[in-house]
């Protein structure tokens, strides 16, 4: 519903009405004036901040234009009640408004209009489309943006002249009012029809889509990494974009969704997204020969039908959940797993993947994760709890942030020998379910709290100087990433964008080093003895993995990436299956420490990152690693690259044949007598008897 201050704003509004029928009524100009004003103020305040309030309103037939006309109506009633009905202003009034909501339809029209014909058919990046294609200039953004607000708040300068003329009885303030509003509003209007011209648009469909085709085929790509799905999972898609940029095969990756792009992270491959199927599917894509798919999604179809090269599910990470082994993965050509966990664990589900057509390659995105090297002198150990979300039912072995979260965090506090926590939740947390999002705010505030009373805890030192030096240079290092701005301006449209969305490869590697030492200063820029809760984009998930010592989460992909660590590790069985059945339900647990909700087993964990020598479960740590994730050498990225060009040859091979079978068709065709009805030689003149 959104923030109090929000839904404060609604109520204020939507009672501002009944307000200004009050002060129509009794009739009284200064309170109606400032009725007049709360809901102006809440319903601009609302706008700006973008609220989900908004289109409730619109909902339940209370939209944006039905309150303005509202008002309107209610100020005429006003002039009436104060016998100004005789008067050529009260007239004026109701013309004006007559006038000013009939200019809407023309004002909208054209917004509409200038926002369709400059969509594009296929919005890009890295894709060299201005010497290709003329694609001019936005029109200015402060003539589109929020236009249907802007050009209904036009109304105010008449609103304000005829209330005037109510206070003082000076008609010309009225008319200067009127004329004020239906002056802007028609300019409005027409400054928005030049936009229209053909020289201010981008060129038609069908000349953009046989624009990127010849790019691709200039470019030729051979591997595309495809992906469709809503803004939110756009993270599944992010995790591959450093391997595709390292692999050895030349890459493209296509998007289906519009929004999905905005929230891509910045990358020097080329991006196409098309977001219709007949589009994509008119797109000559005959040079591409592998396709990875990292989600199973219906829209994967408009690609998958393309027989000229391979597809291959890769995923978007690697765990026990039956997402790893969806029966729809049976339409991909192969199935790419970490390790030989993923082999074994379609072959227990038996949903149709065939072993032979399952490729281990490893994780080519672990390589940052760094391996055990114990608690670095003179720091306490650190402990990470990565809870999962809540999933989309209510089993209670979703995440153990419903029954296990506080008592883990509790026990963690008060460990002795102290440890540091680092609470970093899962990004959909509570999206579902308010218990979860109740129970995330809980853990937040107790981390708050044990972070604040170890400030006046002798027991640990603290060294400001140098932890405002790291501030410093935070703030530095951020200067310096806002100025490379690799991101592309959100201010110009999808036309523009496309035009002019090529990466500086030169800025963006720069950008890679300047985010690295960025994540090493922030963990120097606070004690480090400091409880955390680590939200937002940095540092990222496997960062924590490196500042910490052991972590606690639930069963999810996130565990299978922590054992490439081979640090210690700890999974809450929350549906509480008992250790022997959960071990026997989730590889990924075999070498964890398994808590019940009461988290009373969190000592063996505390055990083993205080005495790692003694650690009875590293020995299976190591083995379930190989057995999870592949081993060490060679290079998961190698891995991927043998995997990606054993599959090519299988695809050029497979094309080939498909040439080969039709010239022999082609040559069988030609060879027939051209008169099927003409009898062999040794037939001619033989009658019968």
């Amino acid at each position: 519903m959104g923030s109090a201050a929000e839904l404060a704003a609604a109520v204020l509004m939507m009672l501002g009405y009944p307000g200004l029928m009050a002060a129509a009524l009794v009739p009284s100009a200064p309170a109606f004036a400032a009725a007049a004003a709360v809901t102006y103020l809440a319903d601009l305040y609302l706008h700006r901040k973008g609220s989900r309030l908004i289109a409730l309103l619109g909902k339940v037939r209370a939209g944006l234009s039905t309150r303005f006309l509202v008002r309107e109506l209610l100020l005429i009633l006003l002039l009436a009640r104060l016998d100004l009905s005789q008067e050529p202003v009260f007239y004026a009034a109701i013309a004006c408004f007559t006038v000013f909501f009939g200019l809407q339809a023309p004002h909208g029209a054209l917004v509409a209009l200038i926002g369709k014909r400059r969509q594009m058919p296929v919005v890009t990046r890295n894709v060299d489309l201005a010497s290709r294609l003329r694609i001019p200039d936005a029109p200015p953004r402060r003539l589109l943006s929020r236009a249907t607000v802007k050009m209904l708040h036009l109304d105010l300068a008449a609103v304000v002249g005829l209330l005037v003329c109510a206070l003082t009885d000076s008609e010309a303030a009225g008319f200067a009012g009127i004329g004020v509003t239906l002056g802007l509003g028609a300019l409005y209007v027409l400054v928005l029809v030049p936009h229209l011209r053909a020289k201010r648009l981008p060129p038609k469909a069908d000349k953009v889509l046989g624009t990127v085709s010849a790019w691709l085929r200039e470019y030729r790509p051979q591997t595309v990494l495809y992906f469709s799905g809503s803004d939110d999972s756009a993270y599944q898609v992010n995790m591959w974009l450093e391997t595709m940029e390292q692999m050895e095969s030349r890459p493209l990756v296509i998007l289906r969704e519009r929004t999905v792009l905005e929230k891509m992270a910045p990358t020097s491959v080329p991006v196409v997204c098309v977001p219709g199927g007949v589009h994509l599917m008119n797109m000559d894509l005959s040079m591409v020969r592998v396709a990875l798919y990292c989600a199973n999604v219906g829209k994967n179809i408009h690609l998958l039908r393309v027989p000229t090269m391979k597809h291959v599910f890769i995923g978007h990470g690697d765990s026990d959940k039956l997402a790893s082994v969806n029966p729809f993965s049976k339409v991909y050509d192969e199935v790419w797993t970490a390790g030989r966990a993923g082999r074994d664990r379609y072959a227990i589900a038996d949903v149709g993947i065939r072993d032979e057509d399952i490729v281990e390659v490893g994780r080519p995105q672990l390589a940052p994760i760094r391996t055990s090297e114990g608690t670095p002198a003179g720091r306490i150990a650190t402990v990470l709890y990565a809870p999962t979300w809540e999933g989309w039912d209510d089993n209670p072995g979703n995440t153990s942030l419903l029954l296990a979260g506080e008592n883990i965090v509790k026990k963690l506090i008060a460990a002795d020998p102290p440890v540091r926590v680092l609470y970093k939740p899962h990004p959909f947390t509570g999206t579902r379910s308010a218990k979860a999002g109740a129970a995330h705010r809980r853990i937040t505030a107790l981390i708050k709290k044990a972070a604040a009373q170890r400030v006046g805890d002798p027991r640990f030192t603290a060294d400001p100087a140098a932890e405002a030096k790291a501030k410093a240079e935070l703030t530095r290092l951020k200067a310096r990433l806002d100025g490379l701005s690799l991101a592309f301006d959100e201010r110009a449209d999808e036309a523009v964008t496309s035009r002019d969305g090529i990466v500086d490869v030169r800025k963006h590697e720069e950008a890679a080093r300047l985010r690295a030492e960025w994540n090493e200063t922030y963990w120097r820029s606070f004690p480090s003895f400091e409880h955390r809760v680590i939200t937002g984009a940095g540092p990222r998930l496997y960062d924590c993995f490196n500042a910490s010592e052991a972590m606690v989460s639930d069963i999810s992909s996130v565990v299978s990436d922590f054992i490439a660590s081979g640090k210690p590790y700890a999974v809450a069985d929350s549906a509480e299956l008992g250790a022997e059945e959960f071990r026997r339900q989730n590889t990924a647990v075999r070498a964890a420490v398994i808590l019940s909700n009461s988290a009373a087993e969190l000592d063996q964990l505390l055990d083993a990152v205080r005495a790692p020598a003694a650690d009875p479960l590293a020995k299976d740590r190591k083995e379930l690693k190989e057995y999870l994730l592949g081993p060490d050498e060679p290079t998961s990225l190698e891995q991927f690259d043998t995997a990606v060009t054993d599959l090519a040859l299988k695809a050029e091979a497979r094309n080939v044949g498909q040439e080969s079978h039709a010239a022999a068709a082609d040559n069988a065709v030609g060879a027939a007598p051209d008169d099927a009805t003409e009898l062999p030689k040794d037939a001619k003149g033989v009658t019968a008897g």
